[in-house]
């Protein structure tokens, strides 16, 4: 089987930095035309337009709020528009808030939850009837180990990624029979803008519980999210694939 994704079509939500970009490189150098959004990095947005295109991929960037599910279906909208379908959706996404459960405002939890979770139902919502005429399809949605696991600090955003692992069963389910396949992948603790921001004793305790010794790169993350986007993974749907270093095992 192949990992070959000529003449396909990918969305990718939230695609300027960290997973999100690793995904749209790995898509676009596998072939697929690719479509990402952002929220607000228009300048980041256009130089990873500008960097692909200098590599001869076809890339578009779509400014879009990604808990808008209006903006959701505008955005598939644009996308069959200019290539005719939509393959592969990557529901990536994502911020946090955290704070200990007593000092967590009901802002907090909305942001997250909205982000996290709501825009996943959102984009796949729009992108449901586009597969299912098609009668074949992707959809990849970045979770967490901490959906699994659970952490200290992060009840709001273990609740949105353990809910993308519900989510993400039950829509296979559903789609399973047009050809659809919908798949998570969990990510541990990866070298992000995200994580780069932690005091360093934070990042040495989270080091220490990977039995692998080490934090993720962006692209190890994405190299999974291609394959399940991929004609070597038609068979798998419904599937959580841990790429933790072991973190959760």
């Amino acid at each position: 089987m192949t990992l070959d994704l000529t003449g396909q079509t990918a969305l990718v939500t939230g695609g300027t930095r960290g997973i999100g970009r690793a995904c749209v490189e790995a898509l676009a150098r596998s072939g697929a035309r690719v479509a990402f959004t952002y929220r607000s990095s228009s300048a980041e947005a256009d130089a990873l337009v500008e960097a692909l295109a200098e590599e001869g991929f076809e890339t578009m960037a779509l400014q879009s709020d990604a808990a808008d599910a209006a903006g959701a279906q505008d955005v598939v909208a644009r996308v069959t528009d200019r290539w005719g379908r939509l393959d592969v959706l990557v529901n990536n996404a994502g911020i946090t808030r955290d704070r200990l459960m007593l000092r967590m405002s009901e802002d907090d939890w909305d942001a997250v939850i909205g982000t996290n979770l709501k825009s996943v139902f959102g984009y796949s919502k729009a992108a449901y009837s586009v597969m299912m005429r098609q009668r074949s399809g992707r959809i990849v949605n970045l979770s967490s180990v901490v959906g699994v696991m659970g952490n200290a600090g992060q009840t709001n955003y273990a609740a949105s990624k353990a809910g993308i692992i519900g989510f993400s069963k039950s829509l296979a389910r559903e789609l399973g029979s047009r050809g659809v396949t919908v798949n998570v992948v969990a990510p541990g603790y990866v070298e992000t803008d995200m994580t780069a921001a932690m005091p360093d004793a934070a990042r040495q305790a989270m080091l220490g519980t990977v039995p692998l010794g080490r934090a993720a790169q962006p692209g190890e993350i994405a190299a999974a999210v291609l394959f399940l986007a991929s004609p070597a993974a038609a068979y798998i749907t419904g599937h959580v694939l841990m790429v933790d270093g072991g973190m959760a095992m």
